[in-house]
């Protein structure tokens, strides 16, 4: 098994589903308020740690303050959807009350993943044979290559983009137990899923909605909200991965550290490069970076999908206010609710291991958080088709004749 990121320098934290794709235990708007956020995050990492992940301390933030932090965020963020909806704001301030929200719910996300402890679990917890995931996986994969060979010539049969999408990531859960051993680490159909996923999801996105999106990006209120939302969030994906850290740990180097070493992200391997500090200047916190190939066609395809995402929300949004309409909020809601989902399904799976007692944690931890289990590899699949439907349905809905508020160009 190649070493994953972090496990060269420093003791590695528990994975979860965005991190490594199988037989490891790693975890993987505007320019003002992103400065906000990490300002944020490095005056709140200066407080002594009490203890986490075998740091210790007289005192300081635990996963608690977190979760504080996490919910007031939440609640700025439906506060502020609520006044949009009763028309007690603009579409433009309740924007950016919005990205406030997220930025400091991800912030609590990031700081309770952060300063929780890491559980360990024996293998007699397994809720049943690890020898079961490879058929699992086998019948899995195959199932939704079946489904969308047949859905997509039933429903679409003049997009066969749609078909070799889903066959592609049915063949994503498959791949790791269609190779034997070591192999598949390397083996060029490995790389070709990856990057056939990054160019087959960008082709259906220019096909059926770069007109659209070009259209909305002119508008600079819905340009800035998408890409601070996909900029906070490719921030979240990689800090509660373990790829990016600010926070001390047992056994962190005392010297700067820079290496260029193999790890598996996502089916293969891949050169990461890490960078380890143990004490920035001035701010005087360590700070470990992980960055390869495939973190960064991975998180960044999910970072821009949700991104535009979001852009066509503001964009809708402002053009609502304008229409003087007040019923389609809901249709944005929709879509900002199938984002969360596919969001925090690896979260949710982490929270419920350690809120949970050891009897319910322990099968949890290893159907959905270990990164063999094929459950783990459908989020990463799930989240792709997700956020690229979603984005596809928003631009067609927009389209309707019956749609007065339909994306229009941008003032």
């Amino acid at each position: 098994m190649a070493p994953c990121p972090r496990q060269n320098i420093v003791t590695r934290r528990a994975s979860t589903t965005w991190g490594p794709s199988r037989g490891q235990t790693s975890r993987i708007g505007s320019i003002r308020p992103l400065s906000v956020l990490l300002a944020s995050i490095v005056t709140l990492t200066q407080v002594p740690v009490a203890s986490a992940h075998g740091t210790t301390g007289s005192g300081g933030l635990s996963q608690g303050h977190g979760v504080i932090i996490a919910f007031v965020g939440a609640v700025i963020l439906g506060g502020f959807i609520l006044l949009k909806r009763t028309d007690r704001i603009t579409a433009t301030t309740a924007l950016y009350g919005v990205f406030a929200g997220i930025a400091i719910t991800a912030l609590g996300a990031v700081l309770f993943e952060g300063l929780s402890p890491d559980p360990t679990y024996t293998a007699s917890s397994m809720p049943f044979p690890r020898a079961w995931y490879q058929p699992l996986a086998l019948l899995s994969g195959l199932g939704i290559m079946v489904a969308s060979f047949v859905v997509g010539w039933l429903r679409w049969p003049s997009r066969p983009r749609y078909t070799f999408l889903g066959i592609l990531m049915g063949l994503w859960i498959s791949y790791p137990y269609l190779l034997p051993g070591l192999a598949s680490d390397t083996h060029p159909l490995g790389y070709a899923i990856v990057l056939g996923t990054l160019i087959l999801v960008g082709y259906v996105v220019w096909k059926d909605a770069g007109s659209v999106i070009r259209a909305v990006m002119r508008d600079p209120v819905a340009r800035r909200f998408g890409i601070g939302v996909g900029v906070v969030l490719a921030l979240f994906f990689v800090s509660i991965t373990g790829y990016l850290s600010f926070f001390p740990e047992e056994g962190f180097p005392e010297e700067v550290t820079v290496v260029v070493l193999p790890a598996i992200y996502q089916l293969v391997s891949w050169p990461t490069l890490e960078i380890a500090i143990p004490h920035l200047p001035f701010i005087h916190i360590p700070f470990f970076l992980a960055l390869s190939p495939g973190q960064v066609i991975v998180v960044g395809m999910l970072s821009a999908l949700i991104g535009l995402n979001a852009a066509l929300i503001a964009r809708h949004w402002r053009v609502e206010e304008r229409a003087g309409m007040t019923e389609g909020t809901a249709g944005s809601a929709a879509i900002v609710g199938t984002c969360t989902c596919g969001c925090c399904g690896p979260l949710v799976a982490k929270i419920a291991v350690l809120a949970a007692g050891p009897s319910i944690a322990a099968p949890l931890y290893w159907v959905f958080v270990d990164s063999a289990s094929p459950l783990s590899a459908v989020f990463i699949v799930g989240s792709f088709v997700l956020f690229t439907g979603s984005l596809i349905y928003s631009v067609q809905a927009a389209r309707q004749p019956d749609q007065s508020a339909a994306i229009i160009p941008a003032d």
